[in-house]
């Protein structure tokens, strides 16, 4: 097999980090009129360049494939609206923003997180790809325009929309052309001006088994010692990183321009450097046996479910995240384990998952079912599903997630 270039430094990549067979991709959700039609599958192989330890899967469908029309929309979230109101608070107490400042988002969705800053008199921009999704948030009023970010759309906005904060969350694992991203955010800072990113964090991945983030959307997967060599690369200095409890275990890391002398190199971005390095993460071999501990998880899963249904009990899930179907399909999951799946949001509703073809119905289906277990498949998420969901317990239903083995809560 020919070896992939790897899209940051370019060496041949050829190690494998985990290898989830054949996936469709994780957001292809299917319309009841094409559930019997033809799906493609793809490789779903991550793996880990042995020169700069990016992790990262395979090129197989474009990003305008994937993403112009795109399935989620961020507000159906009520923790992640709080996390992104908490956000905005503390970035305009921390750089002093102001009605003089201007916020760009890239990757910014449905404007949920635009808004606050926008309530606070703060000039904003949205950058969103998805134009069903852009369109949204043009009506709650949030300025958007509908491109893919990189250097040249950077260069068409660098005069007037040059950024006092520049930040995008859960987008840089998205891009394939890392280079041109990077470069691009360089061009659209401006001078003093701030950028931060949020990404689930390899570290976390590993520590606590979380491959079924792992799906085709998911172009890489970032230690913080390896983006600090990418932005580097870029003239673009990593000063500071908290680490958060979103999607698992995630970083929000802050970027300057390298000749910014005014934002010095945080003790937390020292330490987390540290313990990156004293946990192996600069040696491949770190990476070689992770595959084994998938294939390990598989069969707990496979026993778990099985289980369930050797009693008699019968299964219903809640969610349809991407990290729901990477498992699902990973594992071989169907509707003989699983019957149905519940979502809030009405635009994957009346619609099956990809691959394992489960339906995606509305909440109430719980009440008027009352299946004996409900599956959560967004574990991240579990604390709010639950919360929500509590009347299950009316008729003796119980919950199981990923916690990170899959059981009964």
């Amino acid at each position: 097999m020919t070896a992939t270039a790897c899209r940051f430094c370019g060496a041949p990549v050829e190690a494998v980090f985990a290898d989830l067979g054949m996936s469709p991709l994780a957001n292809a959700y299917l319309p009841a009129e094409r559930v019997n039609a033809m799906e493609p599958f793809y490789p779903l192989r991550a793996l880990v360049c042995a020169k700069c330890f990016l992790v990262q899967l395979e090129e197989f469908e474009t990003p305008e494939q994937i993403f112009s029309d795109y399935a989620y929309f961020s507000s159906y979230s009520s923790s992640w609206l709080e996390h992104s109101r908490r956000y905005a608070e503390q970035m305009i107490e921390r750089l002093s923003l102001d009605g003089a400042s201007h916020v760009v988002e890239i990757a910014s969705n449905d404007g949920y997180l635009l808004q606050f800053f926008r309530d606070r008199q703060i000039s904003v921009l949205g950058i969103e790809p998805a134009a069903n999704v852009a369109e949204v948030a043009v009506e709650k009023g949030i300025p958007t325009i509908v491109e893919f970010f990189g250097e040249d759309v950077a260069r068409g906005l660098a005069g007037e929309s040059a950024a006092d904060l520049l930040l995008g969350n859960n987008v840089l694992a998205h891009v394939p052309d890392l280079n041109d991203f990077v470069a691009g955010m360089k061009v659209l800072l401006k001078p003093g001006g701030v950028i931060t990113m949020e990404f689930p964090h390899l570290m976390r991945l590993i520590e606590d088994n979380q491959w079924d983030t792992i799906y085709h959307e998911h172009f890489s997967y970032f230690s913080f010692l390896t983006v600090s060599a990418v932005f580097a690369a870029h003239g673009l200095r990593l000063f500071d990183v908290q680490e958060l409890p979103t999607h698992g275990g995630s970083l929000r890391i802050y970027a300057a321009h390298a000749e910014d002398a005014g934002k010095p190199e945080s003790a937390s971005a020292r330490e987390l450097a540290e313990r990156e390095r004293a946990t192996g993460l600069q040696r491949l071999e770190t990476y070689a046996g992770y595959g084994r501990r998938v294939e390990q998880d598989k069969r707990q899963i496979l026993r778990f479910l099985i289980d369930l249904k050797e009693q008699g009990l019968r299964v219903a899930a809640y969610g349809a995240p991407a990290k729901g179907n990477t498992l699902l399909n990973y594992c071989g999951v169907r509707r003989d384990m699983i019957e149905y799946t519940c979502d809030l949001n009405p635009h994957k509703q009346g619609h099956f998952l990809p691959g394992s073809h489960i339906p995606i119905r509305s909440p109430d289906q719980l009440r008027q079912d009352r299946p004996d277990v409900v599956l959560i498949l967004p574990w991240n998420l579990k604390d709010e599903i639950v919360a929500q969901l509590q009347f299950i317990g009316e008729w003796g239903g119980r919950f199981a997630a990923r916690t990170p083995e899959l059981t009964l809560l």
